[in-house]
């Protein structure tokens, strides 16, 4: 995505890979050990390869039968990008509210 734009992808990109960290840190798992151990089987072409929390490790998620959708990760990843510019729309007009003007003429 060449402009502007890319920065804002590559932050979008930074905050969709926090999910798994955070995960792993609400299960009491350490995040930087699992996410690395995922990182690096998805490296290596192991598409399918998720956080299971059961055992505190990574495993083939089509093994184990989970599968989600694309249409649902896909409406999913919308709302939450849609609520997070609705959030950023209601600060700007939070910073920019109109100046309050005298009485007085």
């Amino acid at each position: 995505v060449p402009g502007k734009e890319s920065a804002a992808v590559e932050h979008f990109a930074m905050a969709l890979r926090q999910i798994p960290m955070i995960l792993a840190d609400n299960a009491g798992f350490d995040s930087q050990e699992l996410c690395g151990q995922l990182k690096a089987a998805h490296a290596k072409g192991q598409h399918a390869m998720g956080l299971e929390f059961t055992h505190g490790g990574i495993a083939d998620m089509e093994q184990l039968g989970i599968m989600e959708s694309f249409r649902s990760k896909m409406s999913q990843l919308c709302s939450a990008a849609e609520a997070a510019e609705m959030i950023i729309r209601v600060d700007d007009i939070i910073k920019n509210a109109p100046r309050q003007r005298d009485g007085g003429m």
